[in-house]
């Protein structure tokens, strides 16, 4: 039985990917800094051995990677990798004990595109402390599998949506209010004129993605995924489609960022800039061409899933008047 280590097993794509390592018969150890429960319960997790480590605390005292070493894993998933100072004392740590070792990315690491939809292999511009981190963990990692031999594969997700928690909305934050009023049939006010993009993956894709990574692994070893829907949404054509969906025609006015921003809170204001700044638009043709993967979810029924969950939380306000 192959032995797998999921790093930050709880959380978004985790709630999906731990049941199917159990389902596909892995043995499976979830790693969490806390106590936290999936986001959607499943029986499978019965049969999952349960670990807190402190990953910060752990890497301050130089012992994360020997830690997860210890382990004696076939297979280690890391969910929660942001710097390369944290890969390397991983991959230093597993160099020679580990079959498989899957890191989640992000789409974040192009910045912003030239062309599109984006490539895995389209020359990177990232920007942000979040972006160029995540890309140099991403040089810094498949240089070990091309190199070193290092047995590496790359997940890199868009913005992951599924329920237990707040999709990004058509305004490219996480206020759900904004759903509240396009639920209502209110007007929502977008930045510029909504044609910048926003690319979605339900997480249930996400770890489909990694189960095929997985079950194809000298094909994926040494590579980089995008882990996205198929196709990418403006935020014109998002808050059209979901105010269609709540059974209202679209009411919606547009306003130049700035004057757009004004009307916001801080919070909100920065989260949009950062996401319509990059307006990602990423190719699955890779992943489908390599590992066979087509996700099942749109962009839409993911977010519309997450909204559901929403309305049943009385967190999204659908009453008129």
């Amino acid at each position: 039985m192959t032995r797998v280590i999921v790093i930050g097993a709880t959380g978004h794509v985790g709630t999906y990917l731990v049941p199917a390592l159990v389902e596909a018969g892995h043995e499976v150890v979830a790693i969490s800094r806390g106590v936290a429960e999936p986001y959607q319960p499943h029986t499978a997790w019965r049969h999952v051995e349960r670990l807190q480590m402190d990953r910060e605390a752990l890497e301050r005292a130089g012992i994360f990677g020997e830690n997860i070493r210890s382990l004696k894993p076939d297979i280690v998933i890391d969910m929660i990798c942001f710097t390369k100072h944290s890969a390397e004392m991983l991959v230093d740590a597993l160099s020679g004990h580990v079959g498989h070792f899957l890191h989640t990315g992000t789409i974040w690491t192009h910045g912003a595109s030239v062309a599109v939809p984006t490539a895995e292999d389209a020359p990177k511009h990232p920007f942000g402390d979040y972006g160029v981190q995540k890309a140099e963990v991403e040089a810094y990692l498949l240089m070990k599998a091309h190199v070193e031999r290092f047995p590496v594969t790359i997940l890199h997700p868009g913005h992951i949506v599924g329920p237990g928690w707040v999709p990004l909305n058509p305004q490219g934050n996480f206020n759900p209010q904004v759903f509240s009023i396009l639920a209502r049939g209110g007007k929502l006010v977008v930045p510029n004129f909504g044609f910048e993009t926003v690319h979605h993956v339900h997480a249930e894709d996400v770890a489909r993605l990694f189960m095929a990574a997985i079950s194809s692994r000298t094909t994926a070893i040494g590579e980089a995924f995008h882990a996205v829907s198929d196709k990418a949404l403006t935020l014109r054509g998002y808050a059209e489609s979901m105010s269609r969906w709540f059974g209202h025609e679209p009411e919606l006015e547009f306003l130049p960022y700035d004057q757009w921003a004004a009307g916001q809170n801080a919070e909100d204001a920065k989260a949009t800039w950062e996401h319509i700044a990059r307006s990602p638009n990423c190719s699955m043709e890779k992943a489908r061409r390599l590992l066979g993967f087509v996700p099942r979810h749109t962009s839409l029924q993911a977010v519309q899933e997450a909204v559901t969950w929403l309305i049943a939380k009385d967190e999204v306000d659908i009453s008129v008047g």
